[in-house]
């Protein structure tokens, strides 16, 4: 009896140490994860193979675009948030091409597909030596515009690559629940390089200019 119990116990014993180490071991995902690079906004953030400084954000309720040698105006049913940042490459020619706003609920919204290809939109190639100016172009809730994360990597899938992550802060909302500098329409087909004052915004009504 005392010999069979001790079996049991054993045989209990090996079955907790079993699940404690299935519950407890990291995912195949965690070991393959992206490896964070951390930064605040107007830091410099060097990843792998690119350093990357937000230098803007700007909100816009309507987006023009060029497509197919036409402007064209995008509305959204949130804001558009734009992305400034300086990009360059470490030591080799790369790409820098994904982009997702993380907002302060903990949802992610990609690079908006709606805006197309153009200069100064990803995907970014980029050169040692040669940094750029480049934009990452978002749709998201008004209420997501505060207190967001900004992920930057060279492609959707990097297992085992940098992915850096700048904080962008809070963000004053107006009593809408808007950004308070919310302008009226950005204009993302504007040629921009390093360090120009990019005049691709209009606030709302009198549409005076406003730097991005």
């Amino acid at each position: 009896m005392t010999s069979a119990a001790g079996n049991i116990l054993v045989a209990a014993a090996g079955v907790a140490f079993c699940y404690v180490m299935m519950v407890s071991k990291p995912h195949y995902a965690d070991l393959v994860a992206p490896i964070p690079v951390r930064a605040a906004i107007t830091e410099t953030a060097k990843a792998r193979s690119f350093e990357v400084k937000v230098e803007k954000v700007t909100f816009a309720r309507t987006l023009q675009a060029e497509r197919f040698g036409a402007h064209k105006l995008l509305t959204t049913g949130g804001v558009w948030a734009i992305v400034a940042v300086d990009l360059s490459a470490t030591q080799a020619s790369t790409t820098v091409g994904e982009a997702v706003w993380r907002g302060a609920t903990g949802l992610s919204y990609r690079i908006s597909e709606r805006v197309g290809f153009g200069p100064g939109l990803p995907p970014h190639a980029l050169e040692p030596g040669l940094p750029r100016r480049a934009l990452f172009v978002f749709e998201l809730p008004p209420s997501e515009a505060t207190g967001a994360t900004l992920l930057i990597s060279g492609g959707r899938f990097a297992p085992l690559d940098s992915q850096v992550k700048i904080r962008l802060g809070d963000v004053p909302l107006d009593e809408a629940g808007e950004p308070d500098d919310l302008v009226g329409i950005y204009d993302v087909s504007e040629p921009i390089g390093v360090g120009d004052e990019r005049s691709g915004a209009r606030r709302s009504g009198d549409r005076t200019a406003h730097s991005g």
